[in-house]
């Protein structure tokens, strides 16, 4: 059968009979049993993701089925699933089946959408390479000895490879939008209280956020509209009520004002190529009557260290639950309570998450909380309240995704900080807490892809949505 990439093309083929969810299903099967070796599956639930193509297929026959009806989607492994393991792609969670699952999974299948696996991913979505998981790195469809990116490789990697129609990753400085830049896919952030965390394995709280991966604006649209709105298991939602995002997607957007920021495009550390690709786009979007101007953002330089700062301080407080004690795994070489707790997590977290915890501990302890943490939250305040006065006179900025395309394994493992700086133009939308968007508009020299990414204000997705799709469609 041909392999349906997209849900709008699935769902021709089942309106007209040409295929079915099971057919599908089973293709993507045998997908991922031939790109095994990419480690983007630490699991594949095939028994369930079959027996779900069944149920959608009768209800296909009978015109009951939902609006995600043949959607084949993969779950970042933070994401719990009731009966499935979930582990963060740590050994500290080893063994550990959900009891219920999240608000985004229960949402996903009553729309009849069919979760085919959960994907491999940085330990507790700790990092930008996928290098961090104990199960070994996510290896990138584009060229194997590259990195996926992170943290959301393996279910970026899922989508780029072929393996399923979509999957859902979770974005807290970019583990969303940077994958998706070096696999050439798109990768949605949306606004911060759109989309309940609830039964979302917690990094930081205040700057997680689920969203889509796909391989097109539409997908991410109808997935997006599916698992935004109100849950009263989570306190931090906003009430506003969830527009129709996948309405006039094909609508060509009025002429808009669009802002670059000087300093991301001018910044010495951004691939020339992609400099100049950033560049081109600017000025076709001006020959097409669209005002684009350049301003200016003097906090570039303290966005990743306050993010790290934040970050980790939320990690050290969200992960202390992990203690061997209630779930997961236990050193077999305690003897005694204080053993069981020093020995469990010593063994059962990897280096970088030890790292963050060790780190977020720290920046929260007396005689530096003032200092760190508390000047942490106010360059956050001032990050902002300078992207909401832009927002003012601007409808979307516009800025790279990533300084460069995907790197050699091991190229930024030995210097923690050279890693981190991956994320310097993805984290200024964690921090103001609004919606942002990777596209793959690019191809370097080198034959890998990278994206271009957009940010729009706080719940401003229906725009955002309509403008990424109108330049996709003029690439």
């Amino acid at each position: 059968m041909y392999p349906y990439s997209t849900l709008a093309e699935t769902r021709k083929g089942l309106s007209n009979h040409s295929v079915s969810c099971t057919a599908v299903v089973q293709h993507f099967l045998t997908r991922i049993n031939e790109q095994e070796k990419l480690n983007a599956f630490l699991e594949v639930f095939s028994e369930t993701a079959l027996a779900k193509a069944a149920e959608v297929d009768a209800k296909v026959k009978v015109g009951t089925a939902g609006k995600l009806a043949g959607l084949v989607i993969a779950l970042k492994d933070n994401i719990c699933y009731k009966g499935h393991s979930v582990s963060a792609s740590s050994k500290i969670l080893e063994g550990f089946v959900s009891l219920y699952s999240a608000t985004v999974v229960e949402r996903l299948l009553a729309e009849d959408a069919i979760i085919i696996g959960r994907c491999n991913c940085d330990e507790f979505a700790m990092g930008s390479s996928n290098e961090n998981s104990a199960f070994g790195n996510v290896l990138n469809p584009h060229h194997t000895e590259r990195v996926s990116g992170g943290s959301s490789g393996g279910s970026t990697v899922a989508v780029a490879a072929g393996l399923c129609h979509a999957a859902l990753g979770t974005d807290t400085g970019g583990s969303i939008r940077q994958p998706a830049s070096f696999c050439g896919v798109v990768g949605m952030k949306p606004t911060y209280s759109r989309v309940s965390r609830y039964g979302v394995i917690a990094y930081a709280s205040s700057f997680d956020q689920v969203g889509p991966l796909t391989h097109t604006v539409e997908d991410a649209a109808s997935i997006l509209e599916v698992i935004s709105g109100m849950d009263e298991y989570d306190s931090t939602l906003s009430s506003k009520p969830v527009p129709a995002y996948t309405s006039d997607l094909s609508k060509t957007p009025e002429k808009t004002k669009i802002a670059y920021i000087r300093e991301c495009v001018e910044h010495e550390g951004l691939d020339p190529e992609i400099k100049k690709h950033l560049q081109g786009l600017i000025a076709t979007l001006k020959a097409d009557g669209h005002t684009v101007e350049a301003v200016d953002f003097p906090y570039l330089e303290y966005l990743v260290p306050a993010y790290y700062v934040l970050t980790t301080a939320e990690a050290s407080s969200n992960l202390a639950r992990y203690d061997g004690v209630h779930y997961g795994y236990r050193s077999p070489n305690a003897v005694d309570l204080e053993s069981t707790y020093k020995k469990s997590r010593s063994e059962g977290f990897g280096t970088e998450v030890k790292r963050r915890i060790l780190l977020g501990t720290f920046v929260l302890s007396e005689g530096y909380y003032d200092a760190y943490y508390s000047k942490g939250q106010k360059v956050r305040r001032l990050i902002q309240d300078k992207t909401n006065a832009i927002f003012k006179d601007y409808q979307f900025i516009l800025l790279p995704t990533t300084p460069g395309t995907a790197f050699p394994f091991g190229a930024n493992s030995a210097d923690p900080i050279k890693m981190y700086l991956e994320d310097i133009f993805t984290v200024h939308a964690n921090h103001a807490g609004i919606p942002a968007i990777s596209l793959p508009l690019g191809k370097h020299s080198n034959g890998l892809p990278f994206g271009v990414q957009l940010m729009a204000a706080h719940f401003e997705e229906p725009a955002l949505l309509r403008f990424s799709a109108y330049l996709m469609n003029k690439t």
